[in-house]
C-alpha cells in the first residue's frame, strides 16, 4: 500500500489531508510537535478507513527531528510515496513590533522544516515505486502573493515555499513531482482569533462568501498527489479572492 507522511497533521489543513489520504487508500504517518491528543484523534481517522497510522512526534524545524521522522516512517510502515509538508506557525505582529527571534523561529519552522523533511526523504521518494510517481506538497498561503502587514515573517516564509517548490521541481524530475497548494482564508485553529471585524472585511473579499474548509484543501493536495503531468505549479483554492 502506499505511504504518505503528513507534517503538522494533528489538527486543521494537516488532519483533513491526512484523513482523505486513509480514504484513498494511503497508510499514514501523523505527525505532530506539541499536540498529542489531537495527533492520536488524526490516527484514529486514518484507521477508522481500514489504513495503517504512525504517530511520530518532531519539531520538523530541526534536521536531526525530520530525519528520524522520515526514518520512522520507512521502518514503521516499509517506504515512502508521498510526503506533504504542511507544518506552519503563525503571528500577528507589525513589524515595528516584530521581535528577530520570532521571524527567525517562524521562517525555521514554516521553510527550513520544508527543507529538512524532503531532503530526509527524498532518497525513498526516488526507490518509491508509486504510480504515478511519488511526490511532495508544500502548503504556501494566499499571503504568498498579497502580503500582510501583522504578519510580514508568515507571509514572507508561504512565498519563500513557492521558490523552494519550483527549485525542487526542477532538481528531481522526473523522478519526483514537487507542488505547492496555496490557502486562502480557512477556517482552522490559526484562523481562529479574527475578530467579527476582521471576519467580515475576510469574506466581503471572497467571491464565494464563505471561508473554505481543511477538507477543501485536502481535495486539491490529493489533486497535486496524483496529477502525473504537473510538477512545479502551485493551485490556488481561495474562492476567488485572488482575481480581486
Amino acid at each position: 500500500m502506499p505511504v504518505a507522511l503528513v507534517t503538522g497533521s494533528s489538527r486543521g489543513i494537516g488532519a483533513a489531508v491526512a484523513e482523505r489520504f486513509a480514504a484513498d487508500g494511503h497508510d499514514v504517518v501523523v505527525n505532530y510537535h506539541t499536540s498529542a491528543d489531537a495527533a492520536a484523534e488524526t490516527a484514529a481517522a486514518v484507521r477508522d478507513h481500514g489504513r495503517k497510522a504512525e504517530v511520530v512526534q518532531a519539531d520538523v524545524s530541526d534536521p536531526d527531528h525530520a530525519e528520524r521522522l522520515v526514518d520512522t516512517t520507512v521502518a514503521e510502515l516499509g517506504g515512502l510515496d508521498h510526503v506533504v509538508n504542511n507544518a506552519g506557525i503563525d503571528q500577528h505582529v507589525y513589524t515595528e513590533d516584530l521581535d528577530p527571534g520570532d521571524f527567525d523561529r517562524v521562517m525555521d519552522v514554516n521553510v527550513n522544516s520544508v527543507f529538512n523533511v524532503t531532503k530526509a526523504a527524498l532518497p525513498h521518494l526516488r526507490d518509491s515505486d508509486a504510480d504515478p510517481t511519488p511526490s511532495v506538497t508544500n502548503v504556501s498561503s494566499i499571503l504568498a502573493y498579497t502580503g500582510a502587514p501583522i504578519e510580514v515573517h508568515y507571509a514572507g516564509s508561504k512565498g519563500a515555499l513557492l521558490s523552494v517548490t519550483k527549485s525542487h521541481a526542477r532538481d528531481f524530475a522526473p523522478d519526483v513531482r514537487v507542488n505547492a497548494v496555496a490557502p486562502g482564508h480557512v477556517e482552522t485553529d490559526m484562523t481562529s482569533d479574527r475578530t467579527e471585524a476582521e471576519k467580515a472585511a475576510e469574506l466581503d473579499a471572497i467571491p464565494m462568501g464563505y471561508y473554505g474548509q481543511p477538507a477543501d484543501i485536502a481535495e486539491a493536495v490529493a489533486y497535486l498527489r496524483d496529477a502525473r503531468f504537473v510538477t512545479g505549479e502551485t493551485l490556488n483554492v481561495n474562492g476567488g479572492e485572488l482575481m480581486r
